[in-house]
This record gives structure tokens, C-alpha cells and sequence, in this order.
């Protein structure tokens, strides 16, 4: 497995992969990471012949007073994690090499970054494009894996891939879940002991906004009301959002029909966690898409 720092040795690296007749695939990452990564990195290692996984804290993505400092890191066990999972090569750069200096451009990609987590952080998603947009100009063409969690980000990066027409296919991958249903994220870490146990609340709240769906509502404020419902119900979370969107250009959705997205995102012991549910609703069939869970031994079960 290469160890890379360099932007010149990714790139070079990319270059002989494709020129070698094999299809790059990257799996865009800030590292600590855990099982939701491992299914992207799986994913890539079924679809093409050369992963690369970026391992890289962006500094542009924090807004003041956010996790910057404290998200935590642990580049040695991720480089392990990768070898075991047959990464051809890790890209883990200092902020000094991807920003020699303070960035004058930047990729802004309106509309679907204003509300819903960019109304809370409001430069987050200029973070995220622009450091994909210099990770794809890296890498050049290539399959890219996101996971399904954070829903709004693949939304964006979808839409900044078709815009700008970039030789990349986005690949939405499922979410991966502990067995409680708590969706993976390298955040949890934060957690004490006690919201931990209450995190789940918000995976719940989804699990009961998707049977009273099958059950036959068709309101879309009454799905919503039962998310909230859900979480104020746990003293230890701030609720931020609960809304029902189109899954694709994130619009509020005005009837529960087609393909939507429920996305809730809450504050917990100073912890911010997102969830969500993505639904295909036509007539009476309900088909709910609440990502993979790992039970006890670590294998993957339905949600």
C-alpha cells in the first residue's frame, strides 16, 4: 500500500493506475475511521482496480468555534485499517501542502447548501466542494464513494459534479449502523456513557416516522411532528431539524410522494448528530431505505 503526502505523488500515482488500463476509485475521507468507511472502501474495492483513500482534516469545512482542534485523529490505525481492507494507496496531506496559502477561490454551489445543516453552519459546504473539487482535479477520473449519512453533502457533491462536468461518478453508499441503529460517524467518539445510550433516539424517531408512513400517512407535517416528538422526548437532546425533502434537489416536499429524504439532525452533551431516512412512495408502497446495522459480532443486518 502507498503512503502518500504529496499532491504530485497522488497525482502520478492516479495516472500510472489508469494508464495500467485500471479505473480509480476514492473514498474521500477526515480519517478516525470505522465501519461506514470500511463499506465505502469495500465498495470501491469491488467497482475498481486502484482505491485511494484521502485521510485529511479540512480546515475549511469548520466554522469558528466548531470541533476543528479536538476531532479526533489517528492516522496509524487508519493506515492499518486500510491495509487489512487492500487500499492501493493512502493520500493523508498536511493543510501546509493542500493550502500553501489562504485559498482566493473557492466552490460555492447554491440553493441546496442554505438550509437544513448550512443554515446552522453556514460555510461548512464551501469547505466540503472546494476541497472535493481539488481532490477530484487530483485524482482525475474516477468512481467517488460518500456514504448515505450525510445525505445533504452527497446531494452537493452530485450537483457540483454535474454542473462543473467532471470526469467523476458519485456513488451514494448505505448508512452503516451499530446494532442499537446509532449511524456510524467518527463524532460518536464525543459521546459519555450516558448519551451514548440515548443517541439511538434519533434513529428511532425515523424507524417511527416510516411506520406510521406504512401505515397509511400521507401528511407531511404529521411525519415531521412525530420525529420531533421523538427527540424532545429525550431531555438530553436540542433538536435542529427534523424536515421532509425531495431526495433529490432537497426542496421541501409538499405530499409524501416520489422519492424523499427524512433528515434530522440534533444536539446532544455538546455532541451535533445527524440522521436520516431515504423513502420511495408511490400509492401505497412504502420502501424505506435506513441503511445496514452490524450486530454483535460485526456483521452487516438490514436496518
Amino acid at each position: 500500500m502507498l503512503h502518500v503526502d504529496r499532491i504530485a505523488d497522488l497525482r502520478a500515482a492516479c495516472e500510472r493506475a489508469r494508464a495500467a488500463g485500471q479505473r480509480v476509485g476514492v473514498v474521500p475521507t477526515m480519517g478516525y475511521l470505522h465501519d461506514g468507511h470500511r463499506s465505502l472502501i469495500r465498495a470501491a474495492r469491488g467497482d475498481t482496480g486502484f482505491v485511494v483513500v484521502t485521510i485529511f482534516v479540512n480546515p475549511l469545512q469548520f466554522g469558528a468555534n466548531e470541533d476543528l482542534d479536538r476531532y479526533p485523529r489517528d492516522l496509524e490505525g487508519d493506515l492499518a485499517l486500510c491495509s487489512a481492507e487492500g487500499v492501493d494507496c493512502v493520500f493523508a496531506p498536511s493543510v501546509a501542502e493542500m493550502y500553501p496559502r489562504p485559498p482566493a477561490t473557492t466552490v460555492h454551489v447554491a440553493g441546496l447548501t442554505s438550509d437544513l445543516c448550512g443554515a446552522a453552519r453556514p460555510t461548512h459546504f464551501d469547505g466540503v466542494t472546494t476541497v472535493v473539487t481539488k481532490l477530484f482535479a487530483i485524482a482525475g477520473p474516477c468512481a467517488a464513494y460518500f456514504g448515505r449519512k450525510d445525505a445533504q453533502q452527497l446531494a452537493v457533491v452530485t450537483r457540483l459534479v454535474d454542473d462543473l462536468d467532471l470526469p467523476v461518478e458519485i456513488i451514494g453508499c448505505p448508512i452503516v449502523r451499530e446494532g442499537d441503529g446509532l449511524a456510524m460517524s467518527s463524532r460518536n467518539a464525543y459521546l459519555s456513557p450516558a448519551d451514548r445510550a440515548a443517541a439511538p433516539t434519533l434513529y428511532r424517531g425515523l424507524v417511527r416516522a416510516v411506520e406510521l408512513i406504512q401505515a397509511g400517512e400521507r401528511d407531511p407535517d404529521q411525519v415531521t411532528v412525530s420525529v420531533r416528538d421523538a427527540v424532545a422526548a429525550e431531555p438530553r437532546f436540542t433538536l435542529e431539524y427534523a424536515e421532509l425533502r425531495d431526495a433529490h434537489d432537497l426542496a421541501p416536499a409538499a405530499a409524501l410522494d416520489g422519492s424523499l429524504l427524512l433528515a434530522v439532525a440534533a444536539h446532544i452533551g455538546g455532541t451535533r448528530l445527524i440522521d436520516n431516512v431515504h423513502l420511495r412512495v408511490d400509492g401505497d408502497d412504502v420502501v424505506a431505505d435506513l441503511g445496514v446495522r452490524r450486530d454483535v459480532k460485526g456483521a452487516p443486518a438490514p436496518a
